[in-house]
């Protein structure tokens, strides 16, 4: 089971899109400043998950979201979660 999911930066607001076979791991990670992108981003929090079968259909549908990033889409998919803004 491979997991997309969408974390909102608690500091600076803006959203980071992923992929991951172990989800709870890797958000540990990411909030523990181990990925270097994030690291100046940390604290985040998990406002959208997706399970898939496997790792081709998480990176396709990772990639699909990324360009709804910011629009109309992005937000639909979210659900209207009343977001967090500068």
């Amino acid at each position: 089971m491979y997991y997309v999911y969408i974390l909102q930066s608690l500091k600076d607001y803006g959203f980071y899109i992923g992929y991951t076979s172990n989800l709870e791991n890797r958000i540990k990670e990411h909030n523990s400043g181990k990925t270097q992108s994030l690291k100046r981003r940390t604290p985040l929090q998990v406002i959208y998950k997706e399970e898939l079968l496997n790792r081709i259909d998480a990176i396709k549908r990772e990639r699909e979201i990324k360009k709804y990033k910011g629009g109309t889409r992005f937000h639909k998919l979210i659900g209207g979660l009343k977001l967090v803004h500068r």
